[in-house]
């Protein structure tokens, strides 16, 4: 029996799937699909845009170069000059409602506690990419995948749960539903899925224009809906405000794109071929809750929304970084009583505010007589610099805040990398392991005694800072996120209680 079954090898189920290998459990990946690299995968299709959250949690884990090449991207860009004493401006910057605003208005001074790294920016990748290369991590871990194994059944008892899956009754200890939007271990665990229904259809396409001309690239926002052309060859996409009602409905013809692409663009635009073509919705809905019992959902399985802004992708890669260590935890024996129901205390907040930041693109590019008006004046909020910031904080992925109780505003935050001045060592690569870290930049070595309580859970790490922040010691989950900081004298008793509500009884 393994230790956890989980349903989907798609992004989000390979990465959990290599967090618990990580840890040293036993896992199984079913897979629905035979192909591990279908079409709909690859580009232009299958393009997504990982964040600077996303590539700052990849970096973490020792696999932001590799992803970067798989994507066809320099790594190096993507981080400060090794010599930057500050944290540079960003350079990118997610769209609102189709409306592309300048990085250059981000205030950088209210960005709290950023520092110079190898991973400050986000970039364009595929799902064939991510997958490929969180694929054979996976199998250099260990991590046995079974591809063609619709789940069928679940059930679960006390003592484990076992799903049916290609006609064979597969038992762990934990499953988890990494399925998708339509994930059937979602449906048959029983989990209550709610939200808003659809007020478009979209479409993604390649295709062959006969007059390319006609269309401009970018976001084109039209009395009719939207229509976006990307600088890749074919790329397509639309939005047609029929609440919904074509998604899968009936095939997708060059006809019937060629129609919606002339009512949405005012143009008499010609097709000449499709060669793939997919279509979505804006319905907006996540589960209640991420457990029952030894069930559990993340990624698509937990919430799904419209495509718009990107965010699906990196919300996914979240919950499975943040889930990936409790659940190991609480497999491994030493977890405290009530870390895994964290996950859903701490990730179900920020899904709700993707739908809701989905729900508001949406509705700003509504159709309708008074669509120019809202447009025009979101637009002029987003472009004040304020406007600008909320926008980079909210897409970004760095600025999650987890209420974890605490007085220092760092706790509950990704942790800043900070930079060790003796070896040059970064806070990110200490977490490639996926263990907690004790980072202790007092000179006498305050927690080092105390740190090694926990040896094999949480690592010490000890000595002067190039920029301490103003911090004496902080203590680091698996994850990256702040449990524990202390700004003067360390608190030995103060860090031991933090220690053992994350990490559990210590060994002596």
């Amino acid at each position: 029996m393994h230790h956890v079954v989980v349903a989907g090898a798609g992004p989000v189920g390979l990465f959990l799937a290599n967090e618990l290998a990580l840890s040293g459990c036993s896992v199984l990946v079913l897979e629905r699909d035979r192909d591990p690299a279908p079409p709909l995968k690859a580009f232009p299709l299958g393009l997504r845009g990982l964040n600077a959250g996303s590539a700052e949690t990849f970096y973490r884990r020792g696999l932001l170069e590799t992803v970067a090449k798989a994507s066809g991207v320099n790594a190096e860009r993507l981080g400060a000059d090794p010599e930057a004493i500050e944290a540079p401006a960003p350079r990118e910057l997610s769209h609102f409602a189709g409306m592309t605003l300048d990085p250059a208005g981000i205030d950088t001074a209210s960005l709290p506690f950023r520092l110079p790294g190898p991973a400050m920016e986000g970039f364009m990748t595929s799902l064939e990419a991510v997958t490929a290369v969180l694929a054979e991590q996976a199998s250099a871990l260990g991590v046995e995948i079974v591809r063609g194994v619709p789940v069928t059944a679940v059930s679960q008892d006390g003592e484990g749960v076992a799903a049916t899956a290609g006609g064979r009754r597969y038992r762990a200890r934990w499953l988890v539903g990494c399925d998708g939007g339509h994930s059937a271990v979602r449906r048959l665990a029983g989990f209550d899925f709610v939200g808003t229904e659809p007020l478009l259809t979209g479409y993604v396409a390649k295709v062959t224009f006969a007059d390319p001309g006609r269309l401009p690239l970018g976001f084109n926002l039209t009395a009719n809906g939207m229509y976006l052309r990307t600088p890749l060859e074919g790329h397509l996409g639309m939005m047609d405000f029929d609440g919904g009602a074509f998604d899968r409905s009936r095939p997708l013809t060059r006809d019937h794109l060629q129609t919606v692409l002339r009512r949405v663009s005012g143009t008499d635009v010609t097709l000449e071929e499709v060669h793939l073509a997919s279509s979505f919705t804006d319905r907006a809905m996540q589960a209640t809750t991420y457990r029952k019992g030894r069930v559990l959902l993340a990624g698509d399985a937990a919430h799904i929304h419209s495509p718009l802004g990107g965010q699906g992708l990196n919300l996914g890669i979240g919950d499975a970084m943040n889930l990936g260590w409790k659940l190991a935890a609480t497999v491994r024996g030493h977890a405290p009583e009530d870390l895994l129901d964290s996950y859903t205390g701490e990730r179900h907040p920020v899904g709700a505010g993707v739908l809701d930041w989905s729900r508001a693109q949406v509705a700003t590019m509504r159709p309708g007589p008074h669509a120019p008006a809202l447009r025009r004046l979101v637009g002029d909020l987003m472009s004040t610099p304020d406007g600008t910031t909320h926008v980079y904080r909210s897409t970004s992925g760095l600025f999650h805040h987890y209420d974890l109780g605490g007085e220092h505003p760092l706790i509950g935050r990704s942790a800043p990398d900070f930079h060790f001045a003796e070896d040059g060592t970064h806070l990110g690569e200490l977490l490639r392991q996926g263990q907690g870290i004790a980072l202790d930049f007092t000179a006498d070595g305050a927690l080092r005694e105390a740190a090694r309580r926990w040896e094999g859970r949480i690592r010490y790490a000890a000595g002067p800072a190039r920029d301490n922040l103003g911090l004496a010691a902080v203590l680091v989950r698996p994850d990256g996120v702040v449990a524990w900081a202390s700004g003067g004298t360390p608190d030995r008793d103060a860090f031991q209680q933090a220690a053992a509500r994350w990490f559990g009884t210590p060994e002596n």
